[in-house]
């Protein structure tokens, strides 16, 4: 497990949408899930350093916040985590680019933040999405100025491809599924306490995360026949609302001892 990931689903989930916490508070709540001070430390350290969260002082409590960047970036988790299986409008977002090789590292970076946006790519230089967000998409391509290399539009067709063929040349469903039908499999235990309440919901939510990479919320007219995606997500909703409820008492104390 890496701390630096694990913070990010503590902001995403807890932290939402003040996007600042106390480091004790931080520290505290990463160590339920097993990661030692130390390491929370030099994750904290490494995302200031790397620009992802924003060192805050007041008193003498060290704070830190998200940064408008990372901010952005929970804002388009959340909206896919906690959306899935819309009716589809009958068109594909389309998005085509000819970066050239100089800016390999920046184009690297805009393709994976692409996949965050449910985007898949069916042939080199193109990527298509039934559902994506063409706002959140055009935000990343100004962040990246890569406005002379992209074309990004609505159609549709998709050329003479079938919507589920080019669903699966574009996504990895296969990863997928086989994620979901793991989740699926798994007794689920009632937690004694807020404290295992709050473990069970944020490895839940964190793997859940990891899944958005695979899968781009798929709506029900170009979800495969047998795949588990909706009735996996469904099962997370259910165990997030009860889970959410067990844990909320670990951040209600927090709250108050953090004043």
């Amino acid at each position: 497990m890496r701390a630096r990931s694990y913070l990010f689903t503590l902001y995403m989930e807890y932290l939402y949408p003040e996007n600042r916490a106390w480091v004790g508070d931080l520290i505290r709540w990463m160590e339920l899930l097993d990661f030692s001070e130390p390491a929370v430390r030099a994750a904290v350290s490494r995302s200031v350093k790397r620009g992802w969260i924003i060192p805050e002082k007041d008193g003498r409590r060290a704070y830190y916040r998200l940064s408008p960047r990372v901010a952005w970036q929970v804002e388009q988790v959340r909206e896919r985590l906690y959306g899935y299986g819309a009716p589809w409008d009958g068109k594909w977002r389309i998005l085509v680019y000819a970066v050239p090789e100089a800016k390999r590292t920046v184009r690297d970076r805009f393709r994976n933040e692409l996949i965050l946006l449910g985007f898949g790519t069916p042939a080199p230089g193109v990527w298509v999405s039934p559902n994506g967000s063409l706002e959140g998409a055009r935000d990343l391509v100004g962040f990246y100025g890569l406005q002379s290399y992209v074309e990004l539009f609505q159609a549709e067709r998709f050329s003479s491809t079938p919507p589920l063929e080019l669903i699966e040349k574009s996504f990895n469903l296969k990863a997928a599924q086989a994620r979901y039908r793991a989740f699926l499999a798994q007794k689920q235990q009632k937690p004694k306490n807020a404290e295992e309440a709050f473990i069970c919901l944020t490895h839940m939510i964190h793997q859940a995360r990891k899944n958005l990479f695979l899968d781009p919320g798929l709506p029900p007219e170009l979800t495969p026949p047998g795949f588990l995606g909706q009735r996996a997500k469904e099962q997370f909703l259910e165990l997030y609302t009860l889970l959410s409820r067990q844990a909320r008492p670990i951040f209600e104390l927090e709250s108050v001892a953090a004043d």
